[in-house]
């Protein structure tokens, strides 16, 4: 059930439910095709990236949060562990969310609200490394892809549990997977800019 929560959690797809809401259409049609965040932003719609942006994390904080409320005090040894599942079936669930045919997002907010819940020191990092990044380099992916590739380093520096710097590692891999044709172009020097418009797709 812990795993089987998380995933269903995890697959609510918030970049799809507030473009719709808003007016926008199906956001699967916009950009890049992508359901996070930085796609609903190209929409020129601030308020609804915002919404896609909390949603995506607390979707994510949330089954770690609850996770922990079901096992933080009954088996307080275990719930690292239990928290680790639940975060990283929710982490599944967007890359692969069974209402959208497991055709999902890459999976970054997400990412980084499973950290704040599971180890917040940990996720607030991340968070700062990925604004620093973005702040510096105008590229949502680059920014994603270091915050990614530090996560599982700050959770090992701060002493964290075996399972959290276990989670953090296997959900960089991930992110990592998921941006291939983001590193791609940032290899070739196409990758766009934060704000900047990208073509519909055919």
């Amino acid at each position: 059930m812990l795993i089987l929560g998380g995933y269903l959690m995890g697959s609510i797809p918030f970049g799809v439910i507030a473009t719709r809401l808003g007016g926008m259409g199906d956001i699967r049609q916009v950009g890049s095709g992508n359901i996070g965040a930085t796609n609903v932003l190209r929409t020129g719609r601030k308020d609804l990236a915002f919404i896609t942006l909390v949603g995506d994390g607390g979707k994510g904080a949330a089954a770690v949060g609850l996770a922990w409320l079901a096992f933080g005090r009954m088996a307080p040894a275990t719930a690292p562990m239990a928290c680790a599942l639940a975060g990283g079936a929710a982490f599944i669930g967007h890359l692969f969310p069974i209402w959208l045919g497991f055709k999902g997002g890459k999976g970054v907010a997400t990412f980084l609200g499973v950290l704040l819940a599971a180890a917040w020191p940990v996720g607030l990092a991340a968070c700062a490394t990925w604004l620093v990044m973005a702040r510096l380099g105008k590229i949502s992916s680059l920014a994603a892809l270091t915050a990614a590739a530090l996560a599982p380093v700050y959770a090992a520096l701060l002493h964290r549990p075996a399972p959290t710097v276990i989670l953090a590692a296997a959900l960089a891999v991930l992110v990592f997977v998921r941006h291939h044709q983001n590193i791609r172009r940032l290899l070739n020097g196409t990758e766009p800019r934060i704000g900047a418009n990208k073509a519909k797709t055919p």
